[in-house]
């Protein structure tokens, strides 16, 4: 196996003990910062896959973003010098009144596991928390709103209205969360739609390159 190979399955298998030192050992043997980096982007997609298959569960899922974390952490240096661009900006949050966090992290964790920086504003997010955040971060690329109890959805919708209202351009909507829908997604008028953590990684990536 090489060491590009024994990367991407410590990542894959949550290794978060060993994937450090893996990463460590593939710089050192001549591998480029992107090209690590590039490896447990893909060992994501495929846990994100299995994820959305039903083959692996939330606790599979955060562990191997652990482990993603931790040879991230290790490349960060070398990234720096190698001037690693990322995909874009993405700025998270639950809407108001939700104080759910799992699913949006899972989600967070995923898109930023596709090559995206993160700004992830929390739980129970005012509209106008999300549009300042917008304004002051104007090369965004995603905002992403999650909403995991049905009472907060009317919330999501006044949150894009909100953003929509606010005449700020350049950016995508992407919604999920338990109770939303492709339908109510439209409704609304958000960009895009994801029925989990997988799917919000490989949707927003299409949106960018779209």
């Amino acid at each position: 196996m090489s060491k590009l190979e024994a990367v991407k399955a410590a990542v894959e298998a949550g290794k978060t003990k060993v994937v450090g030192d893996l990463v460590q050992e593939a710089l050192d043997a001549g591998h480029k910062a992107n090209e690590i980096l590039a490896v447990m982007i893909d060992a994501m997609e495929v846990v994100g896959d299995k994820f959305s298959a039903g083959e692996i569960f939330v606790p599979e899922m955060l562990i191997a973003g652990k482990a993603m974390q931790k040879g991230v952490e290790v490349l960060k240096p070398e990234l720096a010098g190698e001037g690693a661009p990322a995909l874009g900006k993405c700025i998270i949050g639950t809407v108001a009144g939700d104080l759910h966090d799992i699913g949006k992290n899972l989600v967070a964790l995923m898109i930023e596991s596709a090559g995206f920086e993160m700004i992830d504003l929390g739980v129970d997010v005012p509209a106008e928390k999300f549009v300042e955040t917008i304004r002051a971060n104007p090369d965004v690329n995603i905002v992403a709103l999650s909403a995991l109890l049905t009472t907060t959805m009317p919330a999501m919708r006044d949150t894009v209205k909100a953003i929509r209202e606010s005449g700020l351009t350049g950016f995508k909507i992407i919604v999920g969360g338990a109770p939303i829908t492709q339908e109510f997604a439209d409704e609304i008028g958000a960009d895009a739609y994801a029925r989990d953590a997988g799917a919000a990684a490989v949707k927003v990536k299409e949106l960018v390159k779209g």
